[in-house]
């Protein structure tokens, strides 16, 4: 017991998920184009054959939209001292139907991934993050989760929601449930101008 001591718990080196919304319903040309887009199967669930899909013409405002979104990530989250920018690099559609799943993974060769909820329903859909690590030196039960604790943490999503977060960090989506068909737009982003120091060895020009 501490009785009369104060004690204050600091959260350091916290992981940034990124979440807002898209504030528009995908216009007629938009859902046309997706979901006319040729699929093909992953482990578990299926992905557009085509993995540059923002770069396409009928998609052009949604990148912007969504380019948004990652400058507002990179500038809150990143804040950059240098002139450095962000860009989309690869893009695809996700589809999942009942009882499929989206493996445990990570982004490669990218600086932070985001996701675009097409079709989710709160009740149902949700993705799932972990912890950078895979091994704890004691496996301790608690009476209840929380940020400290946890080695996994859920977010329930809707339709039109997106969220960024740290392409090294790994996530997954849960067996499906629901009748809907839970339709995602994914993208990966890296980065252009000069990082590191010159005097410190470190400099890098991308």
């Amino acid at each position: 017991m501490t009785s009369g001591v104060e004690v204050r718990i600091t959260g350091i080196f916290p992981v940034p998920i990124y979440q807002t919304t898209l504030s528009r319903e995908l216009s007629t040309e938009e859902n046309n184009f997706l979901n006319n887009l040729e699929k093909t199967k992953n482990a578990y669930n299926f992905n557009s054959k085509n993995n540059y899909v923002l770069d396409e013409k009928p998609l052009a405002s949604l990148k912007e939209d969504l380019f948004l979104r990652v400058e507002d990530y990179f500038q809150k989250i990143v804040t950059p001292k240098n002139n450095i920018t962000p860009y989309i690099t690869q893009s695809w559609v996700n589809w999942t139907k009942a009882g499929e799943e989206h493996h445990k993974h990570a982004h490669s060769n990218s600086l932070f991934s985001g996701v675009l909820y097409i079709d989710a329903v709160k009740e149902f859909d949700s993705i799932v993050f972990f912890k950078k690590h895979t091994y704890e030196s004691l496996s301790i039960e608690p009476t209840e989760y929380h940020l400290f604790n946890s080695d996994s943490w859920n977010f329930k999503i809707n339709t039109g929601d997106i969220i960024l977060f740290p392409s090294s960090l790994g996530h997954a989506v849960e067996s499906k449930i629901g009748d809907n068909l839970r339709t995602s737009l994914s993208f990966n982003t890296f980065i252009k101008g000069t990082i590191g120091k010159k005097n410190s060895l470190t400099e890098l020009k991308l």
